[in-house]
């Protein structure tokens, strides 16, 4: 059977960065649209596809990537075993490259977020994954490092107010805030809590 392989990130999708001046909400379903694959899909308001994690090996896979609609990779997730952290890089990771690039954001166990500044010098802890209290393990918030909710996930309400299943999710992204950074940190929450 033919597998859906993603793209090699390419100069014309490297602004992965999707920021907006007003709050954004999007639908994640978590599951994957590749029939035998693991992952998850993110819908914007209007029912589009934006973003979609695919993984064919095994549930909880080391590797995973995120992507745009066209199968661009925007980030590489990867697990670091011994440090028990996840480490995002930008765009595709060949093991060759895995040495010359520097990750742009670290997740440890604890869900404490350390993004590489600019001059790639030195690391400062910003965000901070949170678990929302009686939502179980599908509902959490990303915080900033004042306390101020960035974006807020929880399991989505129809419109006459059934509550639909823990693979189905509403995220509310705060405006000015990069969504591909907000997904690509909901996708280590849901890896951390083997939702993916």
């Amino acid at each position: 059977m033919a597998k859906v392989h993603p793209l090699p990130s390419s100069s014309s999708s490297s602004s992965s960065s999707y920021v907006t001046s007003r709050r954004e909400a999007f639908t994640i379903w978590m599951k994957s649209l590749v029939m035998h694959g693991n992952g998850c899909t993110v819908f914007n308001q209007d029912g589009e596809i934006v973003y979609r994690i695919d993984n064919y090996e095994k549930k909880r896979s080391k590797e995973v990537y995120l992507m745009d609609l066209r199968g661009n990779v925007l980030f590489t997730l990867q697990k670091v075993l011994f440090l028990g952290r996840w480490e995002c890089y930008k765009g595709t990771i060949n093991g060759s490259n895995l040495n010359k690039k520097k990750p742009i954001f670290q997740v440890n166990k604890n869900g404490h977020v350390t993004l590489q500044s600019n001059n790639n010098d030195e690391a400062s802890c910003c965000y901070k994954l949170e678990a929302l209290p009686g939502g179980g393990k599908s509902a959490f918030k990303i915080v900033d490092s004042q306390g101020g909710v960035v974006a807020e996930a929880k399991r989505k309400q129809s419109s006459s107010g059934l509550v639909l299943g823990d693979d189905v999710l509403t995220l509310v992204v705060e405006a000015h805030v990069d969504h591909s950074l907000v997904v690509a940190l909901v996708t280590v929450y849901g890896l951390i809590h083997h939702m993916l």
